[in-house]
């Protein structure tokens, strides 16, 4: 049995034990990156291919004689064509549940550092801006002090309710948007009240139709003013040039992305322009504790022997 990890620099192996990976197979090849037209040649003759966000679309799935299992190194199975994989009986499994701990952690870590102005201060204060100030501290940005504030959870899965427990900790209260199926469930409250009344939103939903471009410019002025949006999901969520505008003209308080609609984004990216007040980018970085990757690849393990086994 042959096996082929397309995109290994996106894990990062050298700091994770693969030990249980190397062994559930006779032969691995792993390549740090692979692009567009090299995948065919990569894939051909294996049996196991794993990819995180490599595409395999229907022409490439169909041109791999041996392939016997497909196993993306994620949640998301949208770089697959699905039904080409169905029509060949090639099982497409995911890893779920990996990134519990650190997705959380990360959006409390962009609502705290909004909150604090924590970015501010400290680009000041290593600019010089308090060596020279005539008082002992500085005070130049709001400060936001989360105890008592609503915090809007948009997304209540596993990762919406453990950001909803870390700031229950912090003594915010939390308010739950309805569901976007409409099944009507205990505690939720409608969509436009969450916007009216929450201090900080954290969106912890997927992306699909139904939530394209969900934070839209209505949404955005629905929200209370001087509110934060926390963005940990997926970049499609947000309207970006919408957000930009937000930001700019002083209604929302503050964001904090740690993903855009495209990934890296091109320099001249509507939310990376230098005069935007208070957002914070982070890199798609909160899925990346040692921990949390070592998790991904034991799952990815899991599904391997899994699938192996009936063959």
């Amino acid at each position: 049995m042959r096996g082929v990890f397309l995109d290994a620099l996106t894990m990062k192996l050298e700091e994770l034990d693969t030990t249980a990976l190397k062994s559930c197979l006779e032969q691995w090849e792993f390549f740090q990156t692979t692009a567009p037209e090299q995948v065919a040649e990569r894939i051909a003759g294996a049996d196991v291919v794993i990819t995180n966000k490599v595409v395999l679309e229907r022409a490439l799935i169909e041109s791999a004689d041996n392939l016997k299992l497909i196993c993306v190194c994620a949640t998301g199975t949208n770089n697959i064509d699905l039904e080409a994989a169905a029509e060949r009986n090639i099982p497409v499994r995911n890893v779920q549940g990996y990134a519990g701990a650190s997705v959380p952690q990360h959006a409390l870590a962009l609502i705290l550092a909004l909150a604090t102005r924590l970015h501010q201060y400290d680009r000041d204060v290593k600019e010089g801006r308090w060596s020279a100030s005539p008082v002992f501290c500085m005070l130049d940005y709001p400060v936001m002090e989360l105890a008592g504030k609503n915090l809007g959870i948009i997304g209540y899965g596993d990762l919406g309710r453990r950001t909803a427990e870390l700031g229950r900790a912090l003594g915010m209260h939390v308010l739950v948007a309805e569901s976007f199926s409409g099944e009507k469930k205990p505690g939720r409250i409608p969509m436009n009240q969450l916007l009216a009344e929450a201090d900080v939103i954290s969106l912890h939903c997927p992306l699909s139709p139904q939530t394209d471009k969900l934070v839209n410019r209505e949404f955005l002025a629905a929200m209370k003013p001087g509110a934060l949006l926390v963005n940990t999901a997926r970049g499609g969520l947000v309207d970006e040039p919408a957000l930009a505008d937000a930001l700019r003209s002083g209604h929302l308080g503050g964001a904090g992305l740690d993903v855009l609609s495209v990934e890296p984004p091109p320099a001249d990216h509507p939310l990376l322009d230098a005069d935007i007040p208070n957002l914070i980018i982070t890199p798609h970085s909160a899925w990346i504790s040692r921990e949390s990757r070592q998790r991904l690849l034991n799952g990815v393990v899991a599904n391997i022997k899994d699938v192996m086994a009936t063959h």
